[in-house]
């Protein structure tokens, strides 16, 4: 549903609420009032993006992503605050199935801006997954301390440590050989 949609029918539902206190049910008015300010709500918060973080909360990716694919073009359907968590969302569903594409998508979400320091974190944390998984250190190592500084929490050091000391570890180039494996024949 476009986003501006919601701005019609709470208008349709202030009009109705107007109607009947002049028509002396100011009690029912004051409920339609009420009820209008859900879709004033949803235009800021969409309801997908709040059904896909109740889902994460619990857990469920598969659920959440079901959720977020319910969002066609996003730039229709949601105000320009939630861009950046929507493709932050988006990452965070596809990071267990398909690592591969999170980069992009962590990518944009700190484009167009998250609004928590640990959702930051968060998202630095995962690009600097996907460049360490790359072969990228450098920019794995200044994303990783950007996460650390992002973190005020400390709700990540343990990932940013474990992802610290794969750093560490020397990596097996593709054209490096045991040499003691190079007289050995086929069996």
């Amino acid at each position: 549903m476009n986003k501006y949609i919601k701005f019609v029918i709470s208008a349709i539902i202030i009009a109705i609420a107007v109607y009947l206190m002049m028509n002396r049910n100011v009690g029912w008015g004051i409920v339609l009032v009420v009820i209008a300010a859900l879709p004033i709500l949803l235009f800021f918060k969409n309801e997908y993006i709040l059904l896909a973080f109740w889902q994460l909360r619990k857990q469920n990716m598969a659920k959440a992503g079901e959720w977020l694919t319910n969002i066609k073009n996003y730039q229709s359907q949601l105000h320009q605050s939630q861009y950046g968590y929507f493709h932050y969302l988006m990452g965070l569903t596809q990071a267990q199935d398909h690592p591969t594409k999170v980069e992009p998508f962590m990518k944009k979400a700190l484009e167009y801006g998250l609004n928590m320091k640990h959702d930051r974190a968060m998202a630095t944390l995962n690009l600097a997954a996907a460049a360490i998984s790359k072969g990228r250190k450098q920019e794995g190592q200044k994303l990783l301390d950007e996460a650390k500084r992002l973190d005020s929490a400390g709700m990540m050091t343990d990932q940013i440590k474990m992802m610290k000391d794969q750093l560490k570890m020397p990596t097996m180039q593709k054209h490096m050989h045991n040499p003691n494996m190079r007289n050995r024949g086929k069996f």
